[in-house]
């Protein structure tokens, strides 16, 4: 489903969404959908080495591929929760770019060398989806907070191409995989229609020649319009660090991405 189907479901359930009466504490919510959009700067720097063991070229994605530096993304979430204390969340985080510049220096990108005045069309994308259980070990109607744990199944995908009459390059690096974190969450009613909700997820491993780091945080504050409808302001932040030294995927992948959210949320 795209980001204009999401938003279309988001619609649908709006116009049939119950209006209660009575405003049930958010802690106490079964099941909540977010839908909406970040506004998104990010930092990529990839170093892709060749397989015969050369260094490749460190490159900033922004700078020397001509990425844009910010975008709309669209943001998509549930959370189901199970008895008092229990939670399941689904995330999906996805950011695709692309870039078109004229390169001024030689770059090593896996085994092909990229030459001074060769045009460059790159592409640059990640994708995330996640799975989190949380346990609350506080829980009341003012104040909840939970240990997290989740699966991260995480894709990045980066393309470099050239098209001339006398040059023909088109590489393609992708790395995918499943990564655990760990994490906090919590929600501080403020009152019947204003309240905060915060995340934070963090992993880190080094396992034979693979060295990584994933981290979510994010923060928001919350209107409730109605009962079951609130309306979302807040600012997520990501980071992720990559170190390969396997002989046919060495390289360095380093990326951040940061910017201010809006979200309308549906629970019940």
């Amino acid at each position: 489903m795209n980001r204009y189907g999401l938003f279309a479901l988001l619609a649908t359930l709006l116009a049939g969404a119950a209006q209660a009466e009575d405003y049930l504490s958010p802690t106490e919510e079964r099941v909540r959908l977010s839908l909406g959009v970040a506004h998104l700067d990010s930092n990529t720097t990839v170093q892709i080495d060749s397989s015969a063991g050369v260094t490749g070229t460190l490159v900033n994605a922004e700078n020397n591929f001509g990425m844009d530096k910010s975008d709309f993304e669209a943001k998509f979430q549930i959370m189901l929760r199970v008895g008092e204390r229990n939670r399941v969340r689904f995330d999906y985080f996805s950011l695709d770019r692309t870039g078109s510049t004229t390169l001024n220096q030689d770059i090593l990108f896996r085994n092909v060398e990229l030459l001074p005045g060769d045009p460059v069309n790159s592409n640059l994308s990640i994708d995330v989806l996640s799975v989190t259980y949380g346990y609350s070990f506080i829980h009341s109607e003012k104040l909840e907070v939970a240990a997290t744990l989740g699966l991260n199944v995480t894709d990045v995908s980066a393309r470099a191409r050239v098209n001339t009459p006398t040059r023909h390059v088109d590489q393609t690096e992708d790395q995918a995989g499943p990564f655990p974190a760990l994490g906090l969450e919590a929600t501080y009613v403020i009152s019947k229609r204003f309240y905060v909700d915060g995340r934070a997820q963090y992993f880190r491993a080094n396992i034979d020649d693979l060295d990584g780091s994933l981290g979510f945080y994010e923060l928001d504050a919350l209107y409730r319009l109605r009962p079951n409808i609130s309306f979302a302001l807040g600012y997520e932040f990501a980071k992720a660090h990559l170190l390969s030294a396997q002989a046919s995927k060495a390289g360095l992948f380093n990326f951040s991405t940061k910017g201010p959210e809006f979200f309308v949320r549906v629970a019940f």
